[in-house]
């Protein structure tokens, strides 16, 4: 794997992720994946180049296992790209110390932030993929990040959401509720976590940050204990990275947002 290469504190040629982030364009793209999962067309209109060319560079990305892809749950012609942040972190690390082996990261710790977020989850059914996001950043974060989720058609917490969060000392108690039931109240992120939501998520007042995050429904797996256990993985995995975000973006900054 492209990642497996190991450079040293006396390897004279740059880092393979140095190398392969150096393009410009492949630059611009994991930034605009740095903010959630995109559809091809929208990459397109971000970076303002022609298709093939962003095609070309996304299989470049692909290869190197920094970008995966997954045919959206709502539009099967579509496919969604993710930026694989933990990937980048270890190459980012392992460029940092090939420099000098002084460069390491930086331990972020959100419960010291400053002011209070609003996030919000929403998926379709609000059973499973945002009451679990509610819960892993409020188990993250604390009181500094108060957080809600919702759904555009609610309907009753699936059990194996409540069993892989117990497996994680979460006790996960949530009532449904719709998403236009909130669309009049302010949050500073609007995270979507399904594809068919995407498409019919109200907008919120005072201009929320709205990022998307693409992740198939474990309850329509045949197996939904070992869905429901990857999608844990995975939420947390995203969590813990947006939480350094908040940490980074927020810290000692007023929320300009009420």
């Amino acid at each position: 794997m492209y990642l497996r290469a190991v450079a040293t504190f006396e390897t004279a040629d740059p880092p393979p992720f140095v190398r392969l982030a150096g393009d410009p364009l492949r630059w611009r793209l994991l930034r605009e994946l740095s903010h959630g999962d995109r559809r091809v067309r929208e990459l397109v209109d971000l970076v303002g180049q022609p298709q093939n060319l962003v095609s070309y560079h996304l299989r470049k990305l692909r290869a190197a296992e920094l970008v995966t892809a997954r045919r959206s749950s709502f539009d099967g012609r579509d496919t969604y790209y993710h930026l694989d942040l933990g990937r980048c972190a270890d190459a980012l690390a392992e460029a940092g110390s090939s420099l000098h082996p002084a460069l390491a990261p930086i331990e972020v710790d959100v419960k010291r932030a400053g002011p209070r977020l609003k996030v919000l989850f929403v998926c379709t059914g609000n059973s499973g993929r945002s009451p679990m996001a509610e819960a892993l950043l409020r188990h993250r974060a604390g009181s500094r990040v108060e957080v809600s989720s919702a759904g555009s058609h609610p309907k009753p917490l699936h059990p194996d959401a409540v069993r892989v969060l117990a497996e994680r000392g979460i006790a996960l108690t949530h009532e449904p509720s719709h998403v236009d039931d909130l669309r009049r109240r302010r949050f500073h992120w609007v995270i979507s976590l399904c594809d068919r939501v995407r498409e019919v998520c109200p907008e919120f007042p005072g201009h929320p940050r709205v990022v998307h995050w693409s992740l198939p429904d474990p309850a329509k797996e045949t197996e939904t204990y070992p869905a429901f256990r990857r999608l844990a993985t995975e939420l947390d995995r995203r969590i813990g990275f947006l939480t350094a975000r908040f940490r980074h973006e927020y810290h000692n900054d007023e929320v300009n947002r009420t």
